[in-house]
C-alpha cells in the first residue's frame, strides 16, 4: 500500500510539473523599438529573446503589447504574467519577481546641437527643463531628485520634438532605442540633436514576473538558466546578430 501511495505522489507531482511547464505565460511590453515592437520581426530583440528563452524553459507564450503605464498596472493586477523590459526599482520588486538582466540599456541625455549644457553631476540638470517618459524608472538618484525639471511624455519621439522645438532643454532614453528613432521617423531633426558625452547610467534590463503567479520564482530562475545556456550555445548572439545588434 504505501509503495503504491508513493507511486501515486509522484504521478501527481509529475502531472503537476508537466502541467506548469505547459502554461502559457501572458507577455506584454510596450511599444520600444527596436527592442519590443510589434512591427518588427520576432516583436523586436527584447521579446524575440524573452519567448526563445521561456520556450527553452518548458513554457508556451502569448505576447501583447501596450503602454508602459498600462502594462504595469495591468501586471499588478493580474491582467498579465511577465513584463518583458523592466528596470529594476524597489518598487518594482515589491509586486514582481526580477530575473537577471538580459539585455543593457545605457541612458544618454540628448540636447539640441549647439547647446552648453554639461553633465557630470546630477546638480548640472537643476536649471533645466528634461522630457522624461512617465513611468519609467531611470535611475534612483536621478527618479528621486526632487530638483530636477522633469517633464513627462509618452514617447521618446514626443519628448525629443519638443526638444528640437525648445519647449525643454533635454531629454533622454537608452542610446540604441534614441538612434533607432533618429535614424526613422525623427530623421528630419536628427542633425539638430547631439548626445551629451557622459550616460546618465547603464541599466540592465529584466523580466518582471508578477508576484501573485505561484510559480513567479520558478519562472524567473528557469528563465535565467535558459538565458546562460542560450549564451553559451551561441542562440543568444546569432538572435542579436538577427536584429542588426
Amino acid at each position: 500500500m504505501n509503495g503504491l501511495r508513493a507511486l501515486c505522489l509522484s504521478l501527481l507531482l509529475l502531472l503537476l510539473s508537466l502541467d506548469a511547464a505547459a502554461e502559457t505565460l501572458r507577455l506584454v511590453a510596450d511599444p520600444w523599438p527596436p527592442f519590443n515592437d510589434q512591427r518588427l520581426p520576432y516583436n523586436g530583440v527584447a521579446s524575440d529573446l524573452v519567448g526563445t528563452a521561456l520556450a527553452r524553459a518548458g513554457y508556451a507564450t502569448r505576447y501583447r503589447e501596450v503602454p508602459w503605464e498600462r502594462a504595469v498596472h495591468g501586471l499588478q493586477r493580474a491582467d498579465y504574467d511577465v513584463l518583458i523590459n523592466a528596470w529594476y526599482s524597489d518598487e518594482r520588486a515589491g509586486y514582481g519577481q526580477f530575473s537577471a538582466p538580459f539585455l543593457v540599456n545605457r541612458i544618454r541625455f540628448l540636447r539640441r546641437k549647439g547647446s552648453a549644457i554639461q553633465f557630470e553631476q546630477l546638480s548640472d540638470l537643476y536649471p533645466y527643463r528634461i522630457a522624461v517618459m512617465r513611468g519609467y524608472a531611470y535611475s534612483s538618484a536621478f527618479n528621486d531628485d526632487p530638483l530636477l525639471r522633469k517633464v513627462g511624455v509618452g514617447s521618446f519621439a514626443s519628448g525629443a520634438r519638443m526638444l528640437q522645438a525648445g519647449r525643454v532643454e533635454l531629454t533622454l532614453e537608452d542610446e540604441i532605442v534614441a538612434r533607432y528613432h533618429l535614424g526613422r521617423e525623427l530623421s528630419g531633426i536628427r542633425e539638430q540633436l547631439e548626445f551629451l558625452p557622459q550616460p546618465l547610467s547603464e541599466n540592465g534590463l529584466h523580466i518582471l514576473v508578477r508576484r501573485s503567479h505561484p510559480q513567479h520564482r520558478q519562472i524567473a530562475e528557469a528563465f535565467d538558466r535558459a538565458i546562460a545556456a542560450m549564451r553559451a550555445d551561441g542562440s543568444y548572439a546569432a538572435i542579436l546578430a538577427r536584429h542588426g545588434l
